[in-house]
């Protein structure tokens, strides 16, 4: 599962998780964005879909850097 991050290393692991739902996914940074301000990270489909359901779209969520 992969994420786009502005900044980070690709490859970098993290620990994104819905403080909603408590549901968590591990993804690996292997493009950047998002370019909407106010985000910070961006979740492929698959791992959205692993945390929350698509027709949200968006979701305020917490992450942890695992390396």
């Amino acid at each position: 599962l992969t994420a786009a991050h502005k900044t980070w290393a690709f490859n970098t692991r993290v620990r994104v998780t819905n403080p909603d739902n408590g549901k968590s996914v591990i993804v690996r940074i292997n493009d950047r964005g998002p370019y909407i301000d106010g985000r910070c990270i961006d979740l492929s489909r698959a791992a959205f879909r692993a945390i929350a359901s698509l027709d949200q779209g968006h979701v305020d969520v917490r992450y942890e850097v695992l390396k």
